[in-house]
């Protein structure tokens, strides 16, 4: 097709796709996160080393959870970008939404621990030390996930990838939890009132479990087979108005998104006199339309006759 592009592996003599090639970058973002996670749990570990703040503890817990769900991302990413196969006729882009999901329970177990660390210290509360190297530290990793947090939501949305998007908002959340627990850790330097490092760490338990739930819920939906964007649907009907000026009918029009492809389908009602070639050539030129307006798109038409009854029968699911 047109909009299909190869390079030359030189190294290997082989040729990648268009669609291996986002794979390949898709990965490379994944990469980018597992080197920030660990940087960050060194400098958000040894700030709590020097704190003894269970605020910047839930931050360093928080950062291992950015680990396991970054090399979940990327076990994910490699899987899904394998070609289809006899048993996956569709491909394995639906991996991409267990790592997701997976990557919302971390967050919502991480929620948990901080929980059990705070209570304990929101009783009985505890002198913090090295506030000040502490926070430097901790501004350090958090200007790190920042970088990347935006870098992961300019691919995720770049590509489409639903495993970039929550591997970004979850950076995200990470940002702001430690801008809530150095103003918290701020406070307790200039007031003395230790309290007040456990309850940062209950609100940020709190908007950990928030962001947990709202990754897992999209990864539930794309599990379901939900629909595309109402943008891309009215962009794909846009496109098919344009034939029905020229008597040509369209109905059953279905659309789905599993990782960074998408699939629309439905069923072409031409004039009967119409020749196999006339009919094929139309839905060529549809599907190539299509492909030019959305990225990783697959496209599955039905051709039927404006004359049989029976073309206006089958619009259900279950023909």
């Amino acid at each position: 097709m047109s909009e299909l592009k190869y390079i030359v592996l030189k190294n290997k003599g082989t040729k990648m796709s268009k669609s291996g090639i986002q794979s390949l970058q898709l990965r490379r973002y994944a990469w980018l996160s597992i080197a920030a996670a660990v940087a960050t749990i060194v400098l958000k570990s040894a700030a709590y080393a020097f704190t003894g703040s269970v605020g910047l503890l839930s931050d360093a817990l928080e950062s291992f959870v950015n680990l396991a769900g970054a090399l979940m991302a990327f076990a994910m990413l490699t899987l899904a970008a394998r070609p289809a196969d006899e048993e996956h006729a569709f491909g394995h882009n639906k991996a991409e939404y267990f790592s997701s999901g997976v990557e919302g329970g971390l967050i919502l177990l991480a929620a948990i621990g901080i929980i059990a660390t705070a209570v304990p210290r929101l009783i009985s509360p505890a002198p913090l030390e090295k506030l000040g190297i502490g926070i430097i530290v901790s501004l350090s990793a958090s200007l790190i996930n920042l970088a990347v947090a935006l870098l992961l939501r300019r691919g995720g949305r770049r590509f489409g990838s639903i495993v970039l998007e929550a591997d970004a908002r979850h950076l995200l959340t990470d940002v702001w939890t430690s801008a809530g627990v150095l103003t918290g850790i701020a406070v307790v330097a200039l007031t003395g009132w230790t309290r007040l490092d456990a309850i940062v760490a209950l609100v940020v338990a709190a908007n950990i479990v928030w962001a947990g739930f709202s990754i897992i819920k999209e990864s539930v939906q794309g599990l379901m087979d939900a629909a595309l964007p109402e943008k891309e649907r009215h962009a794909i009907e846009k496109v098919l108005r344009h034939y029905e000026t020229q008597g040509i009918q369209f109905h059953a029009l279905r659309t789905r998104k599993a990782g960074i492809r998408r699939f629309i389908a439905f069923h072409v009602l031409v004039p009967g006199e119409w020749t196999v070639h006339q009919g094929h050539l139309l839905l060529e030129e549809i599907e190539e339309k299509l492909h030019a307006l959305l990225a990783n798109v697959t496209v599955l038409t039905h051709l039927e006759s404006l004359e049989d009854q029976s073309s206006f029968e089958d619009k259900d699911l279950d023909r």
